[in-house]
Formats: structure tokens, sequence, C-alpha cells
């Protein structure tokens, strides 16, 4: 086991019992109690923890990393929603890479009637998805099974990915800035999500609108390399998300909102009719090409409605 994966191990072995023995860790990683130490020391100077005599414990006010049944039950309508918007974003025979969370898996229950379509994902719950479309091939990596979220993580899955093309991928995270791109707060996700990233010629975050403006421990895709946000729309009174919107679309992400159905500020519409539209970019960023990428249809193309001339105002997304 890498020190890396080893001290991953360490912290959601503290997360998930708040306080752990060296002898246990050592047990669990399968190492001495000496290397467990120093691994300890280690995590303690980036302040993810803090040491105590014979054992390790939460630090004050780090709170725990959600596990898949409480995330699943978060946000469900505007997941529902950016996942209708994604599909339309994949054309048949592509080639793509699926990552792990809830709203991939709600994207990939909506691929399963994409023709000729191959998913490369290191998720179990897009795989199970997608295990009955006929018309589909699904490609798992290797690695360790992380049953927080049902993903393949580790080395094993990162070299999996080696040598890897596709068109693009879609992923997404804990938290999305302007500033510092996609984030969560797992280092072996993170790691396995920058191969996925390396593996696509474009990158498309999907993320609803709580994450907007949240920040988590590690970065996974910076601004500058997401081609695409697939988000909702929020609520009137969300300044902080609406802000970061615009500062997204600043440094050149093309944003696509959609409506979510009974979500709180939205209109309570079924999802076919609802508008999905796309924030005008300012200008391409360098070594981009202007407009949308090779088979990426806009949301605007997709209502025959083309692009306002000037910047719309995102804290003022809502359908008229």
């Amino acid at each position: 086991m890498f020190a890396a994966e080893r001290r991953q191990l360490i912290l959601e072995m503290v997360r998930a019992n708040g306080a752990v023995s060296l002898r246990e860790l050592a047990r669990v990683v399968q190492t001495s109690e000496v290397t467990v130490r120093r691994d300890v020391r280690a995590l303690e100077a980036e302040g993810l923890l803090d040491r105590r005599h014979g054992g390790a414990v939460l630090p004050g006010g780090f709170t725990r990393e959600s596990g898949f049944p409480q995330k699943s039950h978060l946000a469900t309508a505007e997941k529902t929603a950016i996942a209708d918007l994604a599909a339309n974003f994949v054309e048949e025979g592509e080639a793509i890479v699926v990552g792990a969370g809830t709203t991939t898996q709600e994207l990939a229950r909506r691929l399963a009637r994409v023709p000729g379509l191959t998913v490369v994902t290191n998720s179990l719950l897009v795989a199970q998805a997608l295990a009955h479309a006929n018309r589909v091939e699904v490609v798992m990596t290797g690695g360790t099974l992380r049953g927080s979220n049902y993903a393949l993580v580790g080395s094993g899955a990162e070299q999996s990915l080696q040598g890897l093309r596709v068109s693009r991928a879609f992923l997404s995270g804990s938290g999305l800035t302007a500033e510092r791109g996609l984030s969560t707060s797992n280092m072996l996700s993170a790691s396995v999500d920058r191969a996925l990233v390396q593996a696509a010629a474009e990158v498309v975050v999907l993320a609803d609108h709580t994450k907007l403006g949240t920040d988590t421990m590690f970065q996974t895709v910076p601004t500058d390399l997401i081609t695409r946000l697939i988000t909702d729309e929020p609520p009137a009174h969300d300044d902080r998300a609406a802000t970061e919107l615009q500062a997204l679309a600043d440094q050149g992400v093309q944003i696509a909102v959609a409506g979510a159905a009974g979500s709180p500020g939205g209109d309570a519409v079924p999802a076919r009719q609802q508008q999905r539209r796309d924030v005008p970019l300012p200008a391409p960023r360098r070594g981009q090409v202007p407009g949308v990428g090779p088979g990426l249809r806009s949301a605007a193309v997709l209502n025959d409605q083309p692009p306002g001339a000037e910047r719309a105002r995102v804290a003022d997304l809502r359908r008229r």
C-alpha cells in the first residue's frame, strides 16, 4: 500500500470512529506502529487530525464526509434536472468516462438509451445503472473498492486509465469555485478523478447549486480545465451561487442551467418541458475553438433558440 493510500485509510478510520488507537490503525493498514505513528504525525502537520497518547482523534470542528445514503437524499430534484440536461450532450457511438457520485449515477440511468455508447467508469453505481443496456458497453477500471461511495480508487484504478482517450468526462464533486475549480473531500477519489480528466478531450462538471462556492480539501479539476458546467437554477436569494456562476463564466466555463421541478425557487414543470440555456461566453480560452466542441450540442441549439448577444446576468437565470 502506498503512503498516500495508507494515510487516506487512516483518515477514514478516524473520521468514522472519532478516535482510533495506533495498534488498531497498524492492524488495519497492515504495517508497523512505527510507520503508523509517522503517518499520523504527517497528517497532524496538515491539520487533518490530532495526535493523542497511543492514537489519533478528529481535530476540533472537523466534519466527516457524508456517505452515499446521506448524499442520495440531498437535492434529488436538482440532480434529476441536471442529469436530464447532461444526457443531451452525449452522442450516439461516443466513448466517454463517467465518474462516481449520485448525480453521475442519475446521468447513467439516462445513458442506457444511447446506442453504440462506450462508458468507462470507476463507479459501481454507474455500472449497475448501465448493466442491462444492450447497446451500451461498460468498461470498469481496476482498483480498491471504497465502500462509502461504491467507487474503485487507488493505484490500480489510476493505472487502468493510462493510455485511454475519450471524447469527454462527466464528473461531480463536493464543491466548485471559480478560484479553485472542482474539489472533493477524499484524497483517493480526487486522484482517480484527475486520471479521468487526463483521459478526456473535454470535461463536463455536474454540480447542483448547493455545491457552488464550496471549497473542499482536495482539488480534482482546476477551473481552466473545465469545459462546461451543468447545474440547476439557484434560488433567487442565493447570491453566493449566482456570483460563483458569473465568475466561472468569466473564466471561460460554458454554463448550462436546467430548472428543477419542485426545487426551491424553481417552477414545478415536467423535466421534458424545462428550458435549457447556456450562459454566453465572453471569449474562448487560449487553445479553445470558439463555440462548442466537436459533436457537442449546446443547450440553446437544443431549444432552437440562438444565444443572446449580450451576457445574461446569472443571478437572474430564472425562466420567465
